[in-house]
């Protein structure tokens, strides 16, 4: 029953259908972008952009320019580091296999932005009591859950995104490899399959995983030693909160009291 999505760099057209999509979906507005000299359009994710296209351009062998595409999103890995570092249970593996998200128990401390070794999530500003909110594509959880597919699978014209059962498109992937290094890309790959104990958003890659700005061998770093230490003092200094409440509320309370005793 675990559910993922498989990317296909090699058909995908950068026209920003799933950028487009994901905003439209998660009511997120546009932003106002200054011209950095690339095509990238935002630049880079963001609390308001939770799905972007990057683009890079090569040289193949022989001095042929090529230009390489890929949506930039949260990976959903299976071993996921910002749901070990999560103090308050915000980020979680759903049933599904995704890393679903729920921002009400986010506290803004962000450690998920810290670990995460693809660099997603993103910190809101701090609202009017000074808390802040970590963002991040949250594969579409409502949709999944409703029996529908991600935004961004839904709106690709191309097929590049495709959304299923894992074990079959990593098949699919496998067989998409083979075929791209009949046509000549000896470099091709399936990125994704095993990192991090499975990724749920896996890539059919034309080159090398450095060439499309991703890590060869990710890792949560130091969330192993962490996890145990947050998420106690996370449970405490919410306890503490909990506990300060209700002191705060019956000495309230006694003072209301009084007050109505004496009138």
């Amino acid at each position: 029953m675990t559910k993922a999505m498989l990317v296909d760099v090699s058909k995908c057209t950068a026209c920003r259908a799933c950028q487009v999509a994901c905003k439209a979906w998660n009511d997120l507005p546009g932003e106002i972008t200054i011209c950095l000299g690339c095509y990238d359009n935002p630049p880079d994710l963001s609390p308001d952009t939770w799905n972007r296209i990057a683009f890079w351009e090569i040289e193949r062998e022989g001095g042929q320019v090529a230009w390489l595409f890929r949506p930039v999103r949260c990976m959903h890995c299976a071993d996921a580091p910002c749901v070990r570092v999560c103090p308050t249970g915000a980020l979680s593996k759903d049933p599904l296999g995704f890393t679903a998200y729920d921002e009400s128990k986010c506290n803004g401390c962000g450690y998920c932005t810290q670990f995460c070794p693809f660099d997603v999530p993103r910190l809101k500003e701090a609202d009017f009591w000074g808390k802040g909110k970590t963002t991040k594509c949250t594969f579409c959880q409502d949709r999944v859950h409703s029996g529908l597919i991600p935004a961004c699978a839904k709106s690709c014209p191309t097929g590049a995104i495709k959304f299923g059962e894992r074990d079959e498109l990593v098949a699919e992937g496998r067989a998409r490899v083979e075929t791209l290094k009949g046509r000549g890309f000896a470099d091709a790959l399936l990125y994704g399959e095993n990192l991090l104990g499975g990724l749920g958003m896996m890539y059919v890659l034309t080159d090398p995983p450095g060439v499309f700005d991703l890590p060869e061998a990710p890792s949560g770093g130091l969330a192993e030693v962490w996890q145990p230490w947050i998420q106690t003092l996370g449970g405490i200094a919410v306890g503490a909160t909990a506990v300060g409440l209700v002191i705060n509320w019956l000495i309230a309370r006694k003072e209301i009291s009084a007050e109505e005793r004496f009138r």
